[in-house]
């Protein structure tokens, strides 16, 4: 090894060892299950963000800075779709407000570190590259999320919740393995920004909501060419739920639905993505046909019942 490299690895070690040291600062054990605890991450002044799915009760929650006095905190609110809670602290913690990073830059390749708490309360780390960075996605639960950042780090039991750090120390956001089967991804700093603040506005997160069951099918040449229609599919409606928006707009199953606004759908992943943009309370436009005819109606766009 030359002199060069020998210097090098030293040098790195450190800054690791001291970007782990300051996130440690805002890195917290959560204590909301049976036996073994979590993490979380101090998101701002009295506020501890976490991994929904290890939240198992919500009174009596636990939060606990390094082996300090465990402070009593109850629950603001939880998204399953991005499997964040939000947590609101009853006494103050003397931890250090997360310094956020940008992750509009990342790219495949760069170092990143997870840092959580182990179920002795310790700070843990581990190291490893991004795998995958790509564009903004809805999760299988149906939250969107800004975008998909999947780094190559396994998550062992206790790192869901923690932060993930960028190389100049920052946190890039909150790690969950609750959406694949190996290994993890991390909601970005955007996506948990705006889950937060609407949870602590309102106790849970808007999801806009038509009221129907739905299937893309393929449209007849003859029907197309009729109708001068520009797309081979368009979506079937095959149930319409009783007093909900689409019912109360008037539409029927059997519908075949074209387009919602100003943008046509050929299946539904389209109608989740044009519903990601819309408004609860607010009306669209939809254009179908119904028994071989062109229809428009309007539809004000419902806020998705919680179950």
């Amino acid at each position: 090894m030359s002199s060069n490299s020998s210097g090098l690895w030293p040098a790195l070690s450190k800054e690791i060892a001291e970007a782990v040291r300051q996130a440690g600062n805002s890195v917290v054990s959560i204590y909301a299950r049976p036996h073994v605890p979590s993490s979380g991450v101090y998101w701002q002044e009295g506020i501890v963000v976490t991994a929904d799915h290890t939240v198992r009760r919500e009174q009596e929650i636990g939060v606990e800075l390094g082996g300090g006095a465990r402070v009593l905190a109850t629950l603001a609110g939880r998204d399953p779709s991005t499997d964040l809670a939000v947590l609101r602290l009853g006494e103050k913690l003397p931890a250090a407000v997360a310094v956020k990073g940008e992750t509009s830059g990342l790219t495949v390749g760069n170092l990143v570190l997870a840092v959580g708490r182990n179920r002795l309360g310790s700070v843990v780390a581990a190291a490893g590259i991004l795998g995958t960075v790509s564009d903004a996605f809805r999760t299988w639960r149906g939250g969107r999320v800004d975008q998909y950042i999947r780094p190559d780090i396994a998550l062992f039991p206790g790192f869901s919740g923690g932060a993930l750090l960028n190389g100049e120390g920052k946190v890039l956001g909150v790690n969950t393995s609750a959406f694949q089967r190996r290994g993890g991804m991390t909601m970005p700093a955007s996506t948990v920004n705006r889950v937060v603040g609407e949870l602590l506005e309102k106790g849970h997160v808007s999801r806009p909501y038509l009221g129907l069951a739905m299937q893309p099918v393929r449209l007849a040449k003859a029907q197309r060419d009729k109708m001068k229609l520009g797309s081979e599919y368009g979506i079937l409606v095959v149930h319409v739920e009783p007093d909900g928006p689409a019912d109360k707009a008037g539409l029927l199953v059997g519908d075949l639905l074209l387009q919602i606004g100003d943008k046509a759908v050929n299946d539904t992943d389209d109608v989740q993505e044009i519903l990601g943009t819309l408004v609860t309370g607010k009306s669209v436009s939809v254009g179908l046909i119904r028994g071989g005819a062109p229809l428009s109606l309007s539809i004000t766009i419902g806020e998705r019942p919680r179950r």
